[in-house]
This record gives structure tokens, sequence and C-alpha cells, in this order.
């Protein structure tokens, strides 16, 4: 069984649905968000999760944390990300600077598994469907 299941709803518009049965429509239409923004939200979340728990155990007190992600594209096709840029801002009372430091490194660089797919090997195979008309 595939982890996502991505089908085509016409026009531009595509749905993605994992094995639990979530779902998010996208594709190139103003109505939904755009593949690359939800790569890059996938991207803060899961590093998010990561930083939630470290710092925890780092016994910071946090209030809050969002992400603001901006990314550069080439400017020819297929216009792949070269450059993302994170600011995170962590609210709370009395933060470590460098405990919070050194916490948003290790969820980018250590733990969160969709920053390591990044540079990860795509294999793709083909399966042609003939339908009789």
């Amino acid at each position: 069984m595939a982890d996502v299941t991505v089908t085509w709803k016409g026009e531009q518009l595509f749905q993605a649905a994992d094995k639990a049965g979530h779902t998010v429509l996208t594709g190139m239409d103003d109505r939904v968000p755009r593949p690359t923004s939800l790569l890059l939200g996938a991207l803060a979340s899961c590093a998010g999760v990561d930083l939630v728990t470290i710092l925890a155990k780092k016994r910071q007190k946090v209030t809050g944390i969002e992400a603001h992600l901006t990314k550069e594209s080439a400017p020819d096709p297929p216009w792949g990300i070269v450059r993302i840029e994170i600011e995170w801002v962590i609210r709370g009372h009395k933060l470590s600077e460098k405990a919070v430091t050194d916490s948003v490194h290790l969820a980018e660089e250590r733990y969160c598994s969709v920053a390591a797919s990044l540079k990860s090997e795509i294999v793709t195979t083909i399966r042609l469907v003939e339908e009789s008309s």
C-alpha cells in the first residue's frame, strides 16, 4: 500500500490522501495551496514537532512557535527551489538563546525527516492502464 496516493481531480487540481485517509487538495489553482507551499509547510511542521520536544527536554518555557519560510526558485524550468530561508519565532518565558538556537539546529539538521528527504534520490516507475472507450 502506498504511503500517499495522489489523484487528479480535473484541470490543475490534485488530491493527496495518506494511509489514514487524511486528504488535501493542491495544484496550480488559486483556491488551493501550491505543491511547493505544502513542501515548505511539511518542512517547518516536521522540524517544529522535533523542536517542541527538544525545547521541552531543555526545560524551556515555550508559549508559541511560528516559522516563516521563504523560497528562492531557479529562473528556468523546472523552477526548483534552490534556497529555503526559515525564520523561527519562539515565544516564552526566560528562554535561553543558546538552548533555543541549539534546539533549532538539532531539529532541522538531525531529526527532521523532511529536511533529510530533500536530499534523497527519487525513483520513478510508470504503469499504463488502457481503458476501453
